[in-house]
């Protein structure tokens, strides 16, 4: 298994060659996201969808396959199904981190492998993807935290930006995140 550094290191090797690209990608998804914020609805409608499509954006980077900036509008394909996962991923955080931020937390790392599985298997259900992810993330809930904390000095930076730091960090985390999944998702089984 790879450590932090290594996960890191393997990011920052694929994004050598489509960064821009990248950026673009994760600077226009978080505008739509960010603008849908306003409405309840809006966020809840297209955050299933931008997320499945961001994660087929970056699998296929990491995979060394062709990608384009469309890509990341690839979850609008499969509607219905990347809508309820969203809802469902929404849904069982709020009820989670009703009982405290902890168990909150923990289950936002247990669920968040479902995009990426179902990125990578689009006619799976929406709570098959979550049963999935948590099966997966299975032991491995401490080893992304840890990850997301190897972060924690370019976020500081990001935040004495005024956040602007961050549109360029972002590509970087979600590659790390999309080659931990290739790491650990194993003989995923359906």
């Amino acid at each position: 298994m790879l450590n932090a550094s290594l996960i890191r290191e393997r990011a920052r090797g694929f994004l050598v060659e489509n960064y821009w690209l990248a950026v673009a990608v994760v600077l226009v998804s978080g505008l739509l996201l960010g603008a849908s914020g306003f409405t309840a609805v809006g966020s809840i409608i297209l955050a299933g969808p931008i997320s499945v499509g961001l994660s087929v954006f970056f699998l296929g980077l990491t995979r060394k396959q062709p990608v384009k900036f469309e890509t990341m509008f690839s979850g609008f394909s499969n509607f219905v199904n990347t809508f309820v996962l969203g809802l469902l991923n929404m849904i069982f955080l709020v009820l989670w981190s009703l009982l405290l931020v902890i168990p909150g937390i923990i289950k936002s790392y247990s669920y968040s492998m479902s995009y990426y599985i179902m990125a990578d298997n689009p006619e799976i259900s929406a709570n098959l993807a979550i049963t999935k992810s948590r099966e997966i993330m299975d032991g491995f809930k401490w080893r992304l935290f840890c990850l997301d904390f190897s972060f924690i000095g370019w976020l500081l930076l990001s935040a004495l930006t005024f956040g602007i730091g961050y549109i360029f960090l972002a590509p970087y985390m979600e590659a790390a995140h999309t080659v931990f999944y290739e790491e650990i998702k194993g003989n995923l089984q359906f």
